[in-house]
């Protein structure tokens, strides 16, 4: 393993990269890491190359943001299918609005597929936003520098400085007197901007409705994940030899024509994208050991046959405190800002959460924070109203 200290430089391995950003957690604060396209001149071409949560694939695929959990997230890059005019890929990583410096933040390393290694010294750094490292093409080779540059302000600022056209909040229509009307004139093209904004439901904010677009709701990702807590450190989690939290993902569903039931690990019920119910369980986390937590995917195109959908969420083993788990749920649908629910509540032993309600609105999704908890799945069903039989399962 090669160590980079900033500053330093070295090739990367040819062929298709993986690139790891590891850190430690915050408390109550969001860190997230982003990769920009850039030409010579240090600038992106449009909001098209710029690879965060709210656009986790650009160019074609050949960068992508395939996993991006707390602690951790993880790029797939390929510089041989960039576009000719990309002579940079720059990383950074900034604390989601300015909860936090990076002085807080213990631990932060880039790890390069191949064999590179840069840990980011951050004692004293005050700065919300940092450019990590930069590959750069020199000679017709791609080398990464480690740059570990602090910059103020968080991710808009950051997006700015490459060039990104950042979207403005909405704001409330001015009241103006009647004025004459004006000669129509043709006018300009809109300038394509991208939302940096992130949607936290909370107490304040409970619900949103996502209308359709033209394009329709597409794919929409539902992730889970979690503070695996998996050390022993003593207290309540040393009680346990495998002190390893298996919290599993799961949904009730009601489709329009009464169908009803769950997709969950528990009993194998795994569902289908492209048949009845149109959810899929992406796999099975047993061991808490895939950073990304756990997935289920919902297929759009199909959600004028849906009615309702309940997102929870169960601890199959062990059994901490709900808070302490550190859970959040964010759901991603094509073309709108990720919705995050975070089970920041106190459960009690209950072992059963509900987190979030998606109904069909008039052909709009919407998102309802939950946030409750029960003793099992009857209880949570019968709070629901879904009306469904249940026996003890395993998985």
């Amino acid at each position: 393993m090669t160590l980079l200290v900033p500053g330093a430089n070295a090739a990367v391995a040819t062929g298709p990269l993986t690139v790891e950003v590891d850190y430690s957690p915050l408390a109550g604060a969001d860190i997230d890491v982003s990769a920009f396209l850039l030409t010579s001149a240090g600038k992106v071409r449009g909001d098209q190359d710029m690879c965060f949560y709210g656009q986790t694939s650009v160019s074609g695929g050949a960068l992508q943001l395939t996993d991006s959990a707390v602690g951790k997230a993880r790029f797939s890059l390929d510089p041989s299918r960039l576009d000719a005019a990309i002579e940079k890929v720059a990383l950074t990583a900034t604390i989601y609005e300015n909860k936090a410096a990076f002085d807080k933040v213990s631990r932060l390393v880039v790890t390069i597929s191949g064999g590179l290694e840069a840990p980011i010294a951050t004692a004293g750094m005050q700065e919300t936003a940092l450019i990590l490292g930069e590959f750069y093409l020199r000679q017709g080779a791609w080398k990464f520098r480690c740059v570990a540059q602090g910059f103020a302000g968080g991710l808009e600022p950051l997006a700015k400085n490459f060039g990104v056209e950042v979207a403005a909040p909405e704001a409330p229509p001015a009241v103006a007197p009647p004025a004459p009307a004006p000669v129509a004139e043709p006018a300009p093209p809109a300038k394509a901007t991208v939302s940096l904004s992130k949607i936290t439901l909370d107490k304040t904010r409970s619900s949103i409705s996502l209308e359709k677009t033209s394009a329709g709701f597409g794919e929409i990702r539902v992730n889970l994940n979690w503070n695996r807590r998996s050390e022993n450190k003593g207290g309540f989690f040393s009680m346990r030899k495998n002190t390893a939290i298996d919290l599993d993902v799961g949904c009730l569903f009601e489709l329009q024509d009464g169908y009803k039931g769950a997709v969950q690990a528990l009993g194998n019920a795994f569902g289908s994208l492209h048949e009845e119910p149109y959810i899929k369980l992406m796999g099975d986390d047993r061991t808490g050991s895939v950073s990304e937590g756990e997935w289920l995917h919902i297929n759009g195109s199909h959600w004028n046959k849906m009615r309702r959908i309940l997102i929870y969420a169960f601890i199959y083993e062990g059994a901490p405190n709900w808070k302490e788990t550190d859970g959040v749920i964010t759901i991603h649908v094509p073309g709108q800002p990720p919705i995050e629910v975070r089970l920041n509540e106190e459960g009690g032993r209950q072992g059963m959460c509900a987190i979030a309600l998606l109904e069909n609105d008039n052909g709009a999704v919407k998102v309802t924070r939950r946030v409750d908890f029960h003793n099992g799945h009857s209880h949570m069903d019968k709070a629901y109203g879904w009306g469904m039989r249940w026996a003890a399962g395993s998985k």
